[in-house]
């Protein structure tokens, strides 16, 4: 494994030799491809589906994660999002900063020196005297605060976005918030080049995943995204079953079939770390 260090000399050399920082997302994003890389574990599942873990821990013992951290931001502050002229660079870009923004709030921010156990320990739920970490505009984009919630909803799946016809309600398996029930984070970054296939796999990977969709005494059980965003999905389809069918293999279609009622999967929200999934060894 390459050291940290290492690689932030050689990403210093590319940006030396390709001139400023555009769209081109997979150098932008290179220091968290290089987290992902390093402590992101997928496990795929028998069934065909995914589950993945962020190994916070192995992350915050090793050297250079500060700077992998630092560099990350500051490239992130320093980018200008009108450069993105296409679908692609653009969702591929937001969807990479959210999940950044996310899993370095998570290593970056810990109280009392540890981890969190959920993202609602930063407020909301379990401390409704503080906004959640999704509202607070915390992460700088060309100079600009925005907060997860902006990215998700107002940028992705924003008006602007729905205008150019860019808007995807697939994002919805692509963006990690850092918690057991979320749809899998991935091994590699979002480019323009590989974001139409990852948004794919990602949504059929997470309909054969039990945290996001199985099938019990003629009960159809679904992640909780359904039921928060389903406007989203029926802008794409005329059901939440037709938006699954155009995604999910047969397997799961035919067992979708056998179903008649359909029931909302109690979110877990325990922070994606490999102990809280038994499926990884």
């Amino acid at each position: 494994m390459t050291h940290p260090l290492l690689r932030h000399i050689l990403l210093l050399t590319c940006l030396a030799l390709t001139g400023p920082v555009s769209a081109q997302i997979d150098t932008v994003f290179s220091h968290w491809s290089t987290l992902l890389e390093d402590y992101l574990i997928e496990q795929p599942l028998e069934n065909g589906g995914l589950v993945s873990a962020f190994d916070y821990e192995a992350a915050l013992s090793a050297d250079g994660t500060s700077a992998l951290l630092r560099e990350q931001r500051e490239a992130l502050a320093g980018f200008d999002p009108a450069t993105l002229e296409t679908r692609e660079q653009a969702t591929a870009f937001w969807l990479n900063a959210y999940n950044f923004f996310m899993a370095a709030h998570i290593l970056e921010e810990r109280p009392d020196g540890g981890l969190v156990e959920s993202v609602w320990d930063y407020g909301g739920r379990y401390n409704p005297f503080r906004e959640n970490v999704f509202e607070r505009e915390l992460f700088d984009v060309g100079g600009t605060m925005v907060s997860l919630d902006g990215i998700e909803k107002d940028t992705l799946l924003g008006e602007s976005f729905r205008q150019r016809g860019w808007a995807d309600a697939r994002v919805h398996f692509a963006v990690n918030c850092a918690s057991v029930g979320c749809p899998p984070l991935r091994q590699q970054a979002y480019t323009a080049d590989n974001v139409n296939g990852l948004l794919t796999a990602n949504t059929r990977l997470a309909f054969s995943t039990p945290y996001q969709l199985r099938v019990e005494d003629g009960t159809l059980h679904l992640t909780s995204l359904f039921d928060w965003y389903q406007a989203d999905f029926l802008a794409e389809a005329d059901s939440i079953r037709d938006f699954i069918a155009q995604y999910a293999g047969e397997s799961v279609t035919g067992l979708m079939r056998t179903t008649s009622r359909i029931e909302f999967i109690d979110y877990d929200w325990r922070l994606n770390t490999p102990e809280h999934f038994p499926e990884i060894p």
